[in-house]
């Protein structure tokens, strides 16, 4: 198991999302420089969503405006409205805008109703709307919300999901992201859907974003590697979930942490691209950020690779 993967950083975004107490853009934009300098290729920066809505993101374009940009690298903010597209558009006018955006929908009509304020078609007639705006200025990423079950509906048809990765196909998405909100996957499911979707749409990058609510989402992780992806999501610490404002689901909603997707692949001798020990110092960022010891498991007992090279030696 020797494939290249790509580990994509939430927790600026979807982590921070989560957090009832606003984190200062100075922090933030350390945080952020800790990710680059680890060697993180997509990062997950900000948000334009309403700042009533989700008041973790009131400060989107002075966030833009001062990150650290390195070649190769690129950053992502979430759109989930065409006012929000017209606001990453005159970020970018501006020279400051994100290189990627996210464009969301619900695999199930209800949880569109409660995430988003739309209705199923209504959100897609947006998204089209978007990508129009959009007009080729930024990566166009597709995102499926509740792809494996929905706290209001129960069980999603996974030809919901595929039809969905087309839609975006359709309108010149480069990602899909494929998102298990609130922690309902299970390993087969996650294969059998892998498996479906990688080979069927061989011109899209598929990625995983697992959140950890019930404790298998390193194994939903690994379930889809064995099907073929190899794109994922994950938040330092495990942090992050649906926003502080809106309620759904049960339990913790949380992301697979960063540091515990790393240590998979690492275990794994899977090539990450990513330099450990500056992901570990990222790790430790956070927590200090956030004022409080985070999920990772790993950030607890250290990278496996590493003890037993340190074993090893002694």
């Amino acid at each position: 198991m020797n494939d290249r993967v790509s580990i994509n950083e939430c927790f600026a975004r979807d982590g921070l999302q989560h957090e009832s107490a606003f984190v200062p853009t100075a922090k933030k934009l350390a945080v952020l420089a800790s990710f680059t300098g680890a060697g993180f290729r997509r990062i997950e920066a900000t948000s334009y969503s309403h700042p009533k809505q989700v008041p973790a993101f009131t400060d989107a374009s002075e966030l833009l405006s001062a990150l650290p940009r390195r070649e190769g690298i690129s950053f992502k903010a979430t759109c989930p409205n065409q006012k929000a597209v017209q606001r990453a558009l005159a970020d970018a006018e501006a020279g400051y805008g994100a290189d990627e955006i996210s464009l969301l929908t619900s695999a199930s009509n209800s949880h569109s109703q409660v995430n988003l304020r739309a209705s199923r078609l209504e959100q897609w007639q947006k998204v089209e709307e978007m990508a129009a705006i959009a007009a080729g200025n930024f990566t166009l990423v597709g995102v499926v919300s509740v792809a494996f079950g929905c706290p209001f509906e129960g069980a999603i048809d996974p030809q919901i999901v595929i039809d969905d990765v087309a839609r975006f196909r359709d309108l010149g998405a480069g990602y899909v992201t494929i998102g298990d909100t609130t922690g309902l996957a299970d390993p087969a499911a996650a294969k059998r859907l892998f498996a479906e979707l990688v080979p069927a749409f061989p011109e899209l990058t598929i990625v995983a974003h697992f959140h950890d609510t019930r404790g298998l989402g390193i194994a939903n992780i690994m379930a889809a590697y064995e099907a073929g992806c190899r794109s994922f999501d994950s938040a330092m610490g495990g942090v992050g979930g649906h926003p502080n404002m809106i309620h759904y689901g049960s339990g913790s909603t949380g992301n697979v942490a960063t540091e515990d997707t790393v240590n998979l692949f690492d275990s794994l001798g899977v090539d990450t691209g990513l330099d450990l020990d500056a992901v570990m110092e990222a790790s430790a960022e956070c927590e200090s950020i956030l004022g409080r010891t985070l999920l990772s498991k790993t950030a607890r007992a250290g990278l496996a690779n590493t003890i037993l090279r340190e074993a090893d030696v002694a």
